[in-house]
């Protein structure tokens, strides 16, 4: 393991991990609201790091549209990935291995692609590991503080907090 890159990795990760503490709390109330409890929000978030698709498999589940309707739209929506995925294996060293990629291609999101990419030279992958170590906790964790807050806060506060995904797209968007 390269130490030093993946402690910068761990220190460029820690504003992406908070926030996606702060917006996947809205991806949380969602699932809290779609009927999915607090482990299996926090299992989802874990396993599936892409707030939109995420997002839009809340919105199948709720609607009880079942698995091809689930399996399109996640397709659709995390299209994107897969152009970035390409980009990024085109800046990993040539004897990375594919576990390395493999754990790569897992958390491609877009901040983490921004990061990435912006790096010198071929990509370390120990650099990108330290990043994933702040933003896949962050990310899941928020989600269970608001599956479980959802539980908790009046209607007017849930509904309210359910647009966060839209603040989150807007403050990407604008600047």
């Amino acid at each position: 393991m390269n130490r030093k890159k993946f402690l910068q990795g761990l220190r460029d990760g820690v504003p992406i991990g908070l926030g996606y503490l702060a917006v996947s709390f809205g991806i949380g109330i969602s699932c809290h609201t779609a009927g999915i409890s607090a482990p299996q929000s926090f299992l989802m978030s874990l396993l599936n790091n892409a707030s939109a698709g995420e997002y839009g498999g809340i919105t199948v589940i709720a609607e009880n549209s079942g698995i091809w309707m689930m399996i399109l739209m996640t397709l659709i929506i995390n299209a994107r990935y897969l152009l970035m995925s390409c980009a990024l294996s085109q800046r990993l060293a040539p004897d990375t291995p594919l576990l390395h990629r493999l754990l790569v291609g897992f958390d491609v999101t877009d901040e983490l692609f921004g990061i990435a990419i912006a790096q010198p030279g071929y990509l370390n992958v120990w650099y990108f590991f330290g990043a994933m170590c702040v933003a896949i906790p962050g990310w899941s964790i928020g989600t269970l503080i608001g599956a479980l807050a959802g539980s908790l806060l009046p209607q007017w506060a849930v509904n309210g907090f359910s647009v966060m995904l839209y603040g989150m797209f807007l403050a990407i968007i604008v600047p």
